[in-house]
């Protein structure tokens, strides 16, 4: 796809960190790739934390940005969640030194604008899983296992039981979280946990999947994707006004005159997110 005038900064695919930097952003095109770089496991501490966070904010300004990608790069895992060796140190006060930490960046990550996709090529556990629960969709290569297994070392995984819950209903749930087992690709489809198992690469799916999403209209997807947030987090009422004025928005774009003359002159639609 080529990109517009103003996108050529989105064609350089040029990372946004350095070689040692524990994330990696790279821009495609119309689509944003997050690499976990933090050591073979892409262990959760506070430099892939900060990382993270300086990332979300970059890519969360992108308007020309219409899918991101976030995997486990080279990591031998998509992420195994947090070092439990720094547990010790912060009994007394967790809250202020990951907690919150790890909340705000995960709500950052949940609240990007633009459809978010994870793609699992490894094992994704405790905290891994919980990056990836913060995203819209979910790819997970064939074989892989993933869980909650938080329960086994007496944690919680609390962003994680909130967004599992949500995501498969509380039953299946609370036994992934309450047994700390972890299941494989086949069980995670089947849970509803994961939106497709790829056989070889979760990545190159990812991207497939991407790139198809980019072609389709950037404003109706932020919207969409923002109502059926809302449908979660608000009272019908509420979430069907909110669906009206999205509603009005996209009758008022250029984006919907633009694919309608596309549709009718049986061309491709040159959508421009507004």
């Amino acid at each position: 796809m080529t990109a517009d005038t103003g996108e050529t900064r989105a064609n350089d695919a040029c990372a946004r960190a350095t070689a040692s930097a524990p994330v990696r952003l790279e821009y495609r095109g119309h689509i944003a790739e997050i690499a976990l770089d933090n050591g073979p496991l892409n262990l959760v501490d506070k430099s892939l934390l900060r990382e993270m966070g300086r990332v979300l904010v970059e890519l969360d300004a992108r308007a020309d940005i219409r899918c991101a990608i976030l995997h486990g790069g080279r990591g031998r895992v998509f992420c195994a969640g947090s070092d439990v060796k720094g547990f010790a140190t912060i009994r007394n006060d967790a809250s202020e030194h990951k907690i919150l930490f790890e909340d705000l960046v995960l709500r950052r990550l949940a609240r990007l604008p633009m459809p978010t996709i994870a793609a699992i090529d490894g094992p994704a556990l405790g905290g891994g899983l919980e990056i990836a629960l913060a995203c819209d969709l979910r790819i997970v290569r064939r074989g892989v296992m993933i869980g909650l297994p938080e329960s086994l070392l007496g944690g919680l995984a609390g962003n994680g039981a909130v967004r599992l819950a949500r995501l498969i209903g509380p039953g299946r749930a609370k036994e992934l979280l309450f047994t700390g087992s972890t299941i494989g690709s086949d069980d995670a489809l089947a849970f509803g946990i994961v939106n497709r198992v790829a056989e070889t690469s979760a990545l190159d799916a990812a991207r497939e999947l991407a790139g198809i999403i980019a072609t389709r209209g950037p404003l109706s997807n932020r919207l969409a994707k923002s109502l059926v947030d809302a449908a979660h987090d608000m009272p019908l009422d509420a979430a069907l006004s909110m669906s009206t004025v999205a509603q009005q928005q996209i009758f008022d774009s250029a984006d919907l005159h633009e694919g309608v003359a596309a549709f009718l002159a049986k061309r491709i639609p040159r959508f421009v997110g507004h």
